[in-house]
């Protein structure tokens, strides 16, 4: 089994459950790792998951508001893991890194791992 890893991918985006959060926006971090079966050497493209397919997946996602980060982590899941039916499991970690919570410091987020 091999993988391939995005981390700590920026967005600024619109989403969140309280209405001002759709105004003013914030940013996220994501991290995504994707785990697919290939042959034990890889050499060409074709053989891996492309990483730039998966970028722009989770960025069309993040352009889209949501309510909750738990709904975006399961469309960017079932999203990536139609790009190649090799994929066997998606770890993805979305986080808020500025929450609209009073005299909070720190961040907020989710993660999900899905197997296929």
């Amino acid at each position: 089994m091999n993988s391939i890893h995005l981390n700590n991918l920026r967005f600024f985006a619109h989403h969140g459950y309280h209405d001002e959060e759709g105004v003013t926006g914030t940013n996220f971090d994501v991290s995504v790792s994707i785990s697919f079966d290939a042959p034990e050497k890889i050499t060409t493209l074709p053989q891996t998951i492309n990483y730039v397919e998966v970028y722009d997946v989770i960025k069309d996602i993040f352009q889209r508001p949501t309510k909750l980060l738990e709904s975006i982590a399961h469309d960017i899941c079932d999203n990536v893991s139609v790009l190649d039916n090799r994929i066997r499991t998606i770890n993805i970690t979305i986080t808020k890194l500025h929450p609209p919570i009073s005299n909070f410091i720190g961040s907020v987020g989710v993660s999900l791992v899905k197997s296929y």
